[in-house]
């Protein structure tokens, strides 16, 4: 490794340490009732009808989380033994001999036994979810949101990767920087166009102004105590009751593309207090910067990942490049290997990212239930109220296994959060607010 890129690289992983710390910092109070709620039990509680469903529901989540993660790995590495990668860099170059053509029917190939691959799986948890009541979506409608996917896929897929190869031939030792940088550049263009272009083509949006100007007088007392700028024509409604029976709710885009969206199942079964609650929780999102800190997180893992990936790639051409008949890493089956290994470097780092993902969401949990603060009765009630009737509607088992919970969840559990908003009263007497 050359000086410069142990110095960048010791520069990420300062900026990862320092990013992580701002994510979990926490106050006395806010400590306090973290530890108060770890003793809690009955914060959240399903009813024995509900209880069973809700534990074989979080057995097969695991186990069709781990079979995705394990069997993403083990098709590439089958497909590379076969030498599929090698057929199908024949294919496109015997098609044609234009480097851009080659690499969108290289793509295409590529994604498209990928995708086969993986549809028993998705069928699998596609029937789960209806089997449970949590998806009401109809097995046409599913397969046409695939296809959707699919193809959206191919297209910025096969661009990002022809960006790639035309690095590789021009810095074949420091590719993985300089494709972290059009990487980057394709992740902020997503993140701004994904509302605009993206959300519109799965769920239909209506401004939620229109759809319900009372919900939208009571969500500005909550936007007025925070003082983000987060006007009504921001706010939307998202059909999801077509597809599924959960609730939801999130922030979404950066700039002239960020907006709010509530579910209409979300809507349909909160109080307007509840409400409040779920909207003060995603305004912290943009109160406490978390979307620029998220880029911030993606960014130096991306950045780590493509460095190791490099290293990593190298070192199995020079192994087994000549048993999968791949000339070298200019060569289009090139990218199944790349692909391999970041599916691997992603499994090993799932812990991380969801540690990062769970305490920004603690962090928008504080923040929500202080910024209804005046604006609610009691706002430990009506958050817990709120988690119980999150946790139900979505079968969240209480007890989750903590090793899986550790390695899988993107947010704290439905127990703790709901158990951590009944303990956390910063206005009791010598306690204080964090972030009002």
């Amino acid at each position: 490794m050359s000086f410069r890129a142990a110095l960048l690289l010791l520069v990420a992983l300062v900026t990862l340490v320092v990013t992580l710390e701002r994510a979990q910092r926490t106050t006395p109070t806010e400590a306090l009732a973290l530890r108060q709620a770890a003793v809690i039990r009955t914060a959240y509680t399903l009813p024995p009808e509900k209880l069973k469903p809700a534990q074989e529901l979080f057995r097969a989540r695991t186990a069709l989380h781990f079979a995705g993660e394990g069997w993403g790995i083990l098709q590439l590495v089958l497909l590379l033994a076969l030498g599929v990668p090698a057929r199908m860099r024949n294919v496109a170059e015997n098609l044609t001999k234009n480097a851009w053509l080659q690499c969108f029917v290289f793509v295409f190939l590529f994604l498209l036994a990928i995708t086969l691959l993986n549809v028993p799986l998705r069928i699998y948890g596609h029937h789960v979810a209806m089997a449970y009541g949590l998806s009401v979506q109809g097995w046409g409608s599913w397969a046409w949101d695939l296809v959707k996917s699919f193809f959206l896929t191919w297209l910025v897929g096969a661009l990002l990767v022809m960006v790639l190869f035309w690095v590789i031939r021009r810095s074949p030792k420091h590719w993985w920087f300089w494709f972290w940088i059009p990487t980057m550049a394709g992740v902020l263009f997503g993140v701004f166009l994904s509302p605009i272009v993206v959300d519109p083509l799965f769920n239909k949006f209506e401004p939620l102004q229109q759809r319900n100007p009372a919900l939208v007088t009571q969500l500005e007392k909550v936007v007025a105590r925070s003082g983000v700028s987060l006007p009504p024509e921001r706010m939307f409604f998202m059909q999801a009751s077509q597809k599924v029976t959960s609730l939801n709710a999130y922030v979404t885009g950066f700039g002239p593309s960020k907006r709010l969206v509530l579910w209409d199942t979300t809507i349909a079964s909160s109080t307007p207090d509840e409400l409040s609650g779920i909207f003060g929780h995603e305004l912290g999102h943009y109160a406490l910067h978390h979307i620029v800190l998220g880029l911030l997180f993606t960014a130096v893992l991306l950045l780590i990942a493509f460095f190791l990936g490099q290293k990593i790639t190298q070192w199995l051409l020079r192994r087994y490049g000549a048993r999968w008949r791949i000339r070298s890493q200019n060569d289009w089956a090139f990218l199944a290997v790349l692909v391999l290994v970041l599916n691997v470097l992603n499994f090993v780092s799932e812990p991380l990212d969801n540690a990062f993902s769970r305490s920004i969401e603690h962090a928008a949990d504080v923040y929500g239930q202080e910024a209804i603060h005046g604006i609610v009765a009691d706002p430990q009630a009506m958050t817990q109220q709120g988690f119980q009737r999150l946790g139900a509607a979505s079968l969240d088992d209480p007890t989750p296994h903590p090793l899986v919970d550790f390695w899988t969840s993107s947010h704290p559990s439905t127990a703790a959060r709901a158990a951590f908003a009944a303990a956390y009263n910063p206005w009791a007497e010598g306690q204080h607010p964090k972030y009002f």
